[in-house]
């Protein structure tokens, strides 16, 4: 019996991705849309409003066995809204909880929810990697959207049995990445030399295809009812590694200038960017190996390979 899938969020980054990994798998699907269709996508569509506690499901949830919940009011690093944390809650919590709830009357079995490693913290100390059981530390108003969801989700699952997959992605690159990851590339692209030859980081990162993949295992995989997941490449990199590596899959030589992290940091606070360095300096590692062992499961793409895909997309685009 062929499975079927509501997903939500197709027209994002990650939604995209998972789109055509569940298409891949030869699954029913039925996309959420608010005016846009996935590009090249021609199967089934429920149009929607706006993404809150208001948002009527009815006609997307008919005949449907798992929902997987990639919208999101996402991250975004110049927050605008004068109560942020209201505004994430909005979409990231009450519209997530009220899908859930209609799923539930709805006579679905499994929500996938994809949250955030932002749940966990935001960085974490060489060698001491966060693991999916450890206690919630979020610390802007986006993960605290997401944690707040996690728990409205797992208390519905207490009370109806609704099998609950919470997926929490790191930072995730690949084919149409945007933001730093995006700008650092142009910046090698374009030969810049960089001060960033002498950062001995740590950082857990996720290529889409792996994040896509790992999705669609858990649409039926009984072992993921009811777990919290986190997911990377299973390989940690410095952000000078990162960086030469990334020139590799451009083709570019990496001209990186060793300047020491605490000259970095001091350099960043006079000129207002210390978040942008905490992020270049600081390490936030993952521990996956309830992952891999709960589900069998191990990344299908190589960072090298990842960052190639990235690297040409880009080239493409250009």
């Amino acid at each position: 019996m062929t499975v079927s899938v509501l997903l939500t969020g197709a027209t994002g980054f990650v939604g995209g991705a998972i789109l055509k990994d569940l298409v891949s798998r030869g699954l029913k699907i039925t996309v959420s849309t608010r005016g846009v269709l996935p590009v090249g996508y021609l199967g089934s569509t429920v149009h929607i409003g706006a993404l809150d506690g208001d948002t009527n499901w009815g006609p997307g949830l008919k005949g449907v066995d798992v929902v997987v919940h990639s919208a999101a009011r996402v991250h975004v690093m110049r927050e605008q809204s004068k109560d942020a944390l209201s505004a994430f809650r909005r979409v990231n919590v009450e519209g997530t909880l009220n899908l859930a709830r209609q799923a539930v009357k709805a006579g679905i079995k499994r929500f996938i929810f994809i949250s955030s490693i932002k749940v966990n913290g935001e960085s974490t100390t060489p060698g001491n990697a966060y693991k999916p059981d450890d206690a919630p530390a979020p610390v802007d108003a986006y993960g605290i959207s997401k944690m707040e969801a996690e728990l409205g989700l797992k208390k519905l699952a207490e009370e109806t049995g609704l099998e609950i997959v919470i997926i929490r992605p790191v930072l995730v690159y690949g084919p149409g990445v945007k933001a730093n990851f995006l700008r650092m590339m142009h910046w090698l692209k374009k030969g810049i030399p960089l001060p960033f030859g002498a950062i001995d980081n740590r950082r857990s990162l996720v290529a889409l295809e792996n994040l896509a993949n790992l999705v669609g295992i858990c649409v039926n995989h009984p072992a993921a009812a009811n777990q919290t997941f986190l997911v990377s490449d299973g390989e940690d990199l410095s952000t000078t590694e990162l960086l030469k590596r990334m020139a590799t899959a451009l083709g570019r030589p990496a001209y990186l200038i060793p300047v020491p992290p605490i000259v970095l940091r001091a350099m960043s606070s006079l000129l207002g960017m210390e978040n942008f360095t905490q992020r270049l300096c600081g390490s936030l590692q993952v521990d996956i190996s309830k992952t891999c062992e709960l589900l069998a499961w191990s990344p299908p793409m190589s960072v090298a390979d990842a960052l190639v895909s990235t690297a040409n997309y880009d080239r493409n685009q250009a």
